[in-house]
């Protein structure tokens, strides 16, 4: 961004500096009117710039507030904006004829935006910065202190002063609605024999309760009664039977990945496979395989699955090394009989390999293969996963997820 600040004017300065001078010493030898008028200008004039240098920019303060573009909504997502409005207040009697303003948004892998706009304060110094963030992707961000420049109204001097108006947020994943997913399905060829015991929650025909309408409810699940008493819409609550749990593990190897924009892809696809699991009840934990080996343990918590979230926001692609040797050294926190779901960009050996590691474990191995392109050529590796009677899909766009899942393959 062009910076504008043109820093202090010291040959006008100087210039009055000298000028003082000069009158104060012919009006010693000298006199006259004249001389004395000058003399009490310039006096004017070095008391004004000695009055400057104690503005009240430097103790400038201020305060941010930052609003959803979309105020119906509690999260940013990904390719949202942020409103944000920064009230500025300069103690002091010093009028300034405008504020620049330099803002400076920083994420939290070291990227960073600046933002730089000009602002007429009012004669209390009162001034308002209101503008938009372009749209974001995944992350944490936060404002950094605040650059304040301005000059005196006779563009004598530059002040410039620093405001510390914290201001932090997240922005979530970009995720797609699944009306569907076959794999939880207990008549569909997916499931394994190996998880026909295992314990978790899945939905029977008998009505439990009421609770509020979920987007991507069926007609036949609405409650017509309790919609029209409430004047809001209803769903049926209905009891839950045992399905197995499921673990979600995200391949996060920084050279398995060809673009951030695949490795993007990754993450949109677990927080969307997440948010199925809170809208269906099911308990389904996460692995994440990068730097560091993170799992967290199936479960229906509205926490924990805050806590799921809130780390795929800070994920980064910074992993080293191969999967396995990973998922050994956490195999101890992984259930018996859960559902194993790869993500990842990877096919071939390396991958085969996981699948026995799960399957030995009584798991039942599921490879959502993350494309970088549509020219991957992805149908042969899934034809040959589903020859050896592996559950396999493949998606190149987010779009392509439920349509995925919901069939069993793409």
């Amino acid at each position: 961004m062009k910076s504008i600040g043109r820093g202090l004017r010291r040959p006008r300065v100087q210039g009055v500096l000298v000028v003082w001078g000069i009158t104060l010493l012919y009006l010693l030898f000298q006199g006259g009117k004249t001389s004395s008028m000058l003399f009490a200008m310039c006096s004017v004039f070095v008391g004004y710039l000695l009055l400057g240098g104690y503005s009240g920019m430097s103790r400038a303060v201020g305060k941010r507030q930052l609003t959803f573009v979309n105020g119906q909504f509690d999260l940013l997502h990904a390719g949202e904006q942020m409103n944000v409005q920064l009230n500025v207040n300069i103690p002091g009697y010093l009028p300034f004829p405008y504020i620049i303003l330099r803002e400076i948004l920083k994420k939290h892998n070291g990227q960073s935006w600046s933002f730089e706009e000009s602002v007429i304060p009012s004669f209390r110094g009162q001034a308002q910065l209101v503008f938009k963030t372009p749209p974001l992707e995944r992350g944490r961000y936060h404002f950094m202190n605040t650059d304040c420049v301005s000059e005196d109204i006779f563009g004598l001097l530059e002040h410039k002063g620093s405001i510390h108006a914290p201001g932090q947020f997240r922005v979530m994943p970009r995720t797609v609605l699944i009306p569907y997913w076959q794999l939880f399905d207990r008549n569909s060829r997916l499931v394994g024999p190996q998880t026909s015991f295992s314990s978790s929650r899945r939905e029977t025909t008998q009505i439990n309760g009421v609770r509020d309408y979920v987007y991507g409810d069926r007609l036949t699940r609405v409650h017509w009664n309790a919609t029209a008493r409430t004047g809001t819409w209803k769903s049926k609550e209905f009891e839950h039977e045992s399905v197995p749990k499921t673990m979600i593990i995200l391949d996060a190897i920084a050279t398995h990945y060809r673009s951030e924009a695949q490795f993007e892809l990754a993450i949109s696809v677990v927080s969307s496979l997440l948010e199925y699991r809170n809208r269906e009840r099911i308990g389904i934990g996460l692995c994440t395989l990068g730097s560091k080996t993170i799992v967290i343990a199936p479960t229906e918590s509205i926490l924990e699955r805050q806590k799921m979230l809130h780390h795929l926001v800070d994920m980064d692609a910074d992993g080293v090394g191969q999967l396995l040797p990973k998922l050994e050294s956490a195999s101890r926190l992984f259930p018996q009989g859960a559902y194993f779901i790869l993500v990842s960009p990877i096919s071939g050996p390396s991958v085969m390999e996981l699948i026995r590691w799960a399957d030995i474990r009584g798991m039942s191995p599921t490879h959502l293969h993350i494309l970088n392109s549509k020219g991957d050529s992805s149908k042969d590796w899934v034809s040959v996963l589903r020859q050896r009677g592996i559950h396999g899909c493949a998606v190149s766009a987010l779009e392509e997820l439920p349509n995925a899942v919901g069939r069993g393959y793409a």
